[in-house]
């Protein structure tokens, strides 16, 4: 996808995650997510700030008192960020849709994969429907086979061949062995989300994905 349709597809999913959580209720919003230690409040909370992101001089000032751990730092912005209330998160969600802003060194095609991961982040763990554009999944998942840090997929799933069964992608050795499913569930299995992926996902390299 061109940077446009990247954008386009952005609004899209902060638009219909904002519809999503404002139908929770106080329990769900409180659930765990898909992200360790993040409850849906707290994905919800930093899927906004994505869009209203700190300048460099707060990010510098929170990296420090993060002692230089990227996680540490995204975790303690978004709990701060949750602190308000549900209804502002969504209507930020809203109002900040369309944003272009970027977080320091960041680009629009890591934001893809973010939004649609987190939001997965928060629909899987409650049991509700998560559709995915495959399209938009799939480039998302090309960039995490290629991007390295922070999950290191392609090192990882070295050893498999991943193919979508609902569009066209696949990544890995052709020599590996298959892990099939919806580009949806390859997403999660890519970034690290192995025990919400593997129901979703068939063929002789699951063993090795859990090795």
């Amino acid at each position: 996808m061109d940077a446009e349709m990247s954008w386009q597809v952005i609004a899209e999913q902060r638009r219909s995650l904002a519809d999503l959580l404002e139908g929770l209720t106080a329990d769900q919003w409180g659930a765990p997510s898909l992200c360790a230690g993040w409850t849906v409040r707290d994905v919800a909370a930093h899927v906004a700030l994505a869009s209203q992101p700190p300048g460099l001089a707060t990010m510098l000032r929170e990296a420090a008192r993060a002692r230089g751990s990227f996680d540490r730092l995204n975790h303690d912005l978004a709990v701060r960020h949750a602190a308000r209330s549900t209804g502002r998160l969504v209507a930020e969600l809203r109002e900040h849709a369309d944003s272009r802003r970027l977080p320091a060194v960041t680009s629009y095609r890591n934001i893809v994969p973010d939004i649609l991961v987190h939001w997965q982040d928060i629909a899987v763990p409650l049991g509700l429907p998560h559709p995915v554009p495959p399209a938009a999944a799939a480039a998302a998942a090309t960039r995490v086979w290629t991007m390295g840090w922070p999950f290191w997929a392609r090192r990882r799933l070295r050893r498999v061949r991943l193919v979508a069964t609902d569009t066209t992608w696949a990544a890995g050795p052709d020599t590996g062995d298959e892990v099939r499913g919806p580009i949806s569930a390859l997403l999660l299995l890519l970034t690290g989300r192995t025990a919400a992926a593997l129901p979703h996902l068939s063929g002789p390299g699951l063993a090795t994905t859990v090795r």
